[in-house]
Parts: structure tokens; sequence; C-alpha cells
């Protein structure tokens, strides 16, 4: 644990608990408003959440080399959870668009 010093510990930790909070505000917003596509937004975000945990470990085992893998791990998943965080997003907005409550009377 010698590898980051105590701010950035903190920082690491709540970034990760924010992360959580906000997938669960993204699933409630969507379950909310009754639209299923704020479900795939929320699932998304999972990808960069294990991202965020493999970055975590990494570190926590001060960046051996043993676990190398890890940081190819993580920045996949930190390239996965991108793709699929815009795919969602672009979904939510073409059911926004075919929306009938959007067309003129």
């Amino acid at each position: 644990m010698h590898a980051l010093s105590l701010p950035t510990w903190w920082i690491h930790i709540t970034s990760v608990l924010e992360w959580i909070l906000a997938i669960l505000a993204v699933q409630a917003f969507g379950l909310r408003r009754g639209e299923g596509g704020w479900r795939w937004l929320a699932l998304a975000m999972v990808p960069a959440l294990v991202s965020a945990m493999a970055a975590c470990t990494w570190h926590l085992f001060d960046n051996s080399e043993a676990l190398k893998g890890l940081v190819v791990l993580q920045a996949g998943l930190t390239a996965l959870g991108n793709g699929a965080m815009a795919m969602a997003a672009w979904n939510l907005l073409r059911r926004q668009r075919l929306s009938p409550e959007d067309e003129p009377s």
C-alpha cells in the first residue's frame, strides 16, 4: 500500500463508491420515468466500475509486476465501458426521437 498516498487512496475509493451510486441513480431514474433505455446505460457503466476496481487492486499490491495483467484488464475494460456507454447514450437518444409524445398532433 506504499504506492499511493493516503489522500490519493481516498480519491480512488470514493470515486469507486461514487460510480456505484451513479449506477444506482441512473437505474432509479429510468424506473421512475418508465424508460427501459436507462437500464442499458446503468449496465454499460459496469465495465468502468470493474476497471476502477482492477486499478485499485493493482495499487493495493504496490503495483506488483506479477499483477501487470490487471493494467491490461483495466485498459480493456475502460475502452469497453466507454464504447458501451456511448452506445447506450445513442440508444437513449434514438428512443427519445421515436417517442410518440414528441410527434405533432
